[in-house]
């Protein structure tokens, strides 16, 4: 029984993707030496991970620089070339990689300031909102109102229940508690 096919589609979680990343990278390294054994290729495999990371496999012996000794002029000339050309193109792939950091971090580095600026005034603006509470505090009194005291028995304040001096017309009735 075969296994079954999966759909080809990006990994948005990066745990998973750095999984596969990595298993997937092992199987075409093996696939590149087996093919290289079982067909006698040259195979060359240079694979840059999403961290920019450089993993290579080279079959040939003369292209990791082992079997250069019997080699003549003109091959040498052709594997320089072949090498040469190899570099540029791995060190513009990683000079793109790191311009594309960088154009990234100075984008986080603006908004970050933005974010600190826009902080910066928040506490500013609370702190003189805060100056300004306190220097109206201090400048005005309050006049300070006695509590009455309250009756146990119905929680109505007593003073209601006393006379107020306040009205002219005012009635004195004598209230009896039974």
């Amino acid at each position: 029984m075969g296994r079954g096919k999966i759909e080809i589609k990006r990994i948005e979680n990066q745990t998973n993707q750095q999984v596969t990343f990595c298993k997937r990278r092992s199987g075409l390294l093996k696939k590149a030496y087996e093919l290289s054994v079982l067909c006698d290729a040259e195979v060359a495999l240079i694979v840059f991970s999403n961290r920019g990371r450089l993993y290579e496999y080279a079959n040939s012996r003369q292209i990791m620089g082992e079997a250069i000794s019997s080699m003549n002029l003109r091959e040498l000339k052709s594997l320089e070339s072949k090498l040469s050309k190899g570099i540029d193109k791995i060190r513009n792939k990683k000079t793109e990689l790191l311009a594309e950091e960088i154009t990234f971090l100075q984008r986080r580095e603006f908004e970050l300031a933005e974010t600190n600026k826009y902080l910066h005034s928040k506490i500013m603006d609370n702190e003189r909102t805060h100056r300004e509470m306190n220097m109206i505090s201090a400048g005005q009194e309050y006049e300070v109102i006695p509590t009455a005291p309250f009756d146990s028995r119905n929680f109505l304040q007593v003073n209601l229940m006393e006379p107020s001096h306040n009205y002219s017309h005012q009635q004195q009735t004598t209230l009896q508690l039974g």
